[in-house]
């Protein structure tokens, strides 16, 4: 089986890549960087190629995969950026239609749990997706539009959408890397908000294995929910990171305001 990711070299791709060299597959690495794929293990091929023009016969380029794990989006972390459903969201569709008229047959697309917008609670793959920044929408449409192409061309879709999730090589915007080279400076104390936003983390390495057992499935999944499905407070898991590592750093609660963009509290499900 050969299988086939793009946003390699990010921070999900490569613990994918990871995950991958532990099965018998034929692994095919795509990034606009290919030299930052140096280190990925063992990866069969490595294309360079660029989702906003990745010129003719691109599922041929990929060397015909079997499977796609598609991770690539630009434009992130800024959620409000009209970027996501003005440029990205047709080039993305753009792509992957181009590689699914060519012959491939099986796709897992990456989604976000900003698709469910400001619903509070458990949320399960057929709460209705609410989106309320350009990022989660132009997420929840691009599903749409792969949805309405299975209509008139057979091919397997997973759409598996992301909680929150932490750990090595994740950007240094989010709150764990923050946290450690704010460890590592020697701060005494680490500027959070309240902490009291009840949210669902997994581990990056969780994360990766789910997708790649997602993708060897042999079928489509449909709409699912990659997270714990239990709720834990930002607090509370920041204070696990410091019990864990041995870190000596106080918290200073409510330097920050909550984030405008999410709700209070919500969490995955089955």
């Amino acid at each position: 089986m050969k299988i086939a990711v793009t946003g390699a070299t990010g921070f999900i791709g490569s613990h994918v890549l990871q995950e991958l060299s532990r099965h018998p597959v034929e692994i095919v690495a795509i990034g606009r960087d290919p030299k930052r794929l140096a280190d990925s293990g063992r990866v069969h091929h490595v294309v360079s190629l660029d989702i906003a023009d990745p010129g003719v016969d691109s599922f041929e380029r990929l060397g015909s995969p079997d499977a796609l794990i598609h991770l690539a989006w630009d434009g992130l972390p800024n959620y409000k950026s009209l970027h996501h459903f003005e440029t990205e969201l047709p080039r993305q569709f753009r792509f992957l239609k181009a590689l699914i008229e060519g012959g491939l047959s099986s796709l897992l697309v990456v989604g976000t749990c900003f698709e469910y917008g400001m619903q509070s609670g458990p949320l399960s793959p057929d709460t209705l997706p609410r989106p309320s920044n350009p990022y989660g929408y132009a997420k929840d449409a691009l599903r749409q539009q792969l949805e309405f192409l299975k209509s008139v061309k057979s091919f397997d879709l997973t759409w598996a959408r992301l909680f929150y999730l932490y750990g090595d090589r994740q950007s240094g915007a989010s709150l764990y890397p923050k946290l450690k080279e704010a460890v590592l400076r020697g701060d005494k104390v680490f500027n959070m908000s309240g902490g009291e936003q009840l949210r669902d983390y997994l581990p990056v390495e969780e994360v990766a294995r789910r997708i790649v057992n997602l993708s060897m499935a042999g079928h489509g999944m449909g709409t699912v929910n990659i997270s714990s499905g239990k709720p834990v407070s930002v607090r509370g898991l920041v204070e696990q990171w410091i019990r864990e590592n041995n870190w000596k750093i106080e918290l200073n609660l409510g330097y920050y305001p909550y984030p405008d963009y999410e709700p209070l509290a919500f969490w995955g499900t089955d």
